[in-house]
């Protein structure tokens, strides 16, 4: 979708913000551009809608030299996205997301409805937010009116410059969030600008890390936390690159244990006689369909009668299959557990086993390994202290 051949950006005064720059974004695809600040990410990126004008080499879109484009065609192809948003101060909301369509021919009665579609898809009611004006918002919701906005032309591709950097933390992760929801549904081709490597490893399907108008290193997120390409990628990404890739690492199914299971129904009397025979201090225990409802102690179950679903307590900590390590690390912290269960969400909630923190560490070892000798995370066999 996205091309890049021996691209350079040299300036008049001699400064080069972009050196021969090779790169492939694939349609679909998220890809993040990071580095420090005046490394050559956000020229880069102004270089695909033409706001910047390379001095050698070419730019692809959609295997077409962008060259030969007329810049204000090819730029109301492409959504564009920045950190102070850039609203109309005097359009109301719903206004200033029909803009585009509207600039194209658009009626503004489709345009408008197509608007309202779009705020609904970023999580702003139409019928609350839009006919207020962008100083009646706060910081976050600003920024869901500008990727609205640049949505709304239905563009292939969206470059999106630190467009998260002006709100505060806990704003940030939701915006990030709903982000990622909303690319699950809409698979834009995106650039995607930020100094954060947190963001980046986060939000991208591969990550440009950028050194002086150089990209260093060009790869998936655990790639590049996993294995650095060069002294200054292992330097960027920090010493604590092992936890940041927790974020980046999915449970599977083969990271689980399988503990004594009990069902609602059953006797206490047989979940006792289980525990016992086991040696457990603990069984989950599940519904008539195996789906998870809860866990139950040897301790409730000892001197007990009746039946399990009588004694047995809410669970808590769970995560669907798919969530991160560190998602499963955060919900251990908060919920005090010694583990967590992890179930099947697109089968109604079916119970597949729980993650402990000596199997959360093996996934987290077993993810880097699988990636430095470029095989499946399941092909890897991980030995600790206490293996033979």
């Amino acid at each position: 979708m996205i091309r890049f051949e021996h691209v350079t950006k040299r300036y008049a005064d001699g400064t080069t913000a972009v050196d021969d720059l090779s790169f492939e974004v694939a349609e679909g695809e998220l890809v993040t551009l990071v580095g420090p600040s005046g490394c050559g990410k956000t020229t880069t990126m102004k270089m695909v809608n033409r706001l910047i004008e390379p001095t050698g080499g070419r730019i692809f879109l959609d295997g077409k030299d962008i060259s030969t484009v007329d810049p204000v065609r090819l730029r109301r192809r492409i959504g564009y996205v920045i950190q102070q948003v850039g609203l109309f101060p005097h359009k109301t909301v719903l206004d200033n997301t029909a803009t585009v369509p509207h600039l194209l021919g658009v009626k503004r009665a489709k345009a408008r409805e197509r608007a309202a579609e779009l705020l609904d898809l970023v999580g702003l009611d139409p019928s609350v937010h839009g006919d207020r004006y962008p100083d009646q918002l706060s910081g976050g919701q600003r920024q869901r009116v500008g990727v609205a906005r640049a949505l709304a032309a239905d563009p292939p591709v969206l470059l999106m410059d630190e467009p998260f950097g002006a709100v505060d933390p806990v704003v940030r992760e939701h915006l990030q969030n709903e982000f990622l929801r909303l690319q699950s549904q809409v698979r834009k081709t995106v650039l995607f600008v930020t100094h954060d490597i947190e963001e980046a490893v986060r939000l991208g399907d591969r990550i440009a890390v950028y050194g002086q108008g150089r990209i260093e290193q060009f790869d998936a997120p655990a790639a590049v936390l996993g294995a650095p390409a060069t002294p200054y990628v292992a330097d960027f990404v920090g010493a604590d690159r092992g936890l940041k890739r927790l974020s980046v690492t999915p449970i599977e199914p083969g990271d689980l244990e399988q503990p004594p299971v009990v069902h609602l129904d059953d006797p206490v009397r047989k979940a006792a006689s289980k525990l016992a025979a086991e040696g457990a201090r603990w069984a989950v225990v599940l519904d008539s369909s195996d789906d998870l409802h809860g866990w139950i102690s040897a301790e409730q179950v000892r001197d007990a009668s009746g039946t399990v679903r009588e004694h047995a307590r809410r669970m808590e900590a769970w995560l669907p299959v798919g969530a991160s390590l560190k998602q499963a690390f955060s919900t251990m912290l908060q919920h005090d557990a010694g583990w967590i269960a992890v179930i099947d969400e697109e089968s109604a909630g079916r119970f597949l086993g729980v993650l402990t923190p000596a199997r959360l560490h093996e996934a987290l070892r077993r993810s880097i390994d699988a990636d430095a000798q470029d095989v499946p995370r399941t092909a890897v066999e991980v030995r600790t202290v206490s293996s033979p």
